[in-house]
């Protein structure tokens, strides 16, 4: 998958968690973007980045 899509939808995620009205909301968005941080380190794992980083 493409490392900018990845990217694109964790800080979506983030953001969305951020703007929830609801404690459940906020917490499936910020389920997701933990999801889409473990995808972007295995992925840039893959391709040999030693240290990824991505906030979640």
């Amino acid at each position: 998958m493409d490392l900018n899509y990845l990217f694109h939808r964790h800080q979506v995620s983030l953001m969305m968690a951020a703007a929830a009205a609801g404690v459940e909301a906020r917490k499936a968005h910020a389920q997701l973007a933990r999801r889409y941080a473990t995808r972007i380190a295995s992925t840039q794992s893959g391709v040999g980045v030693n240290h990824p980083f991505v906030a979640a």
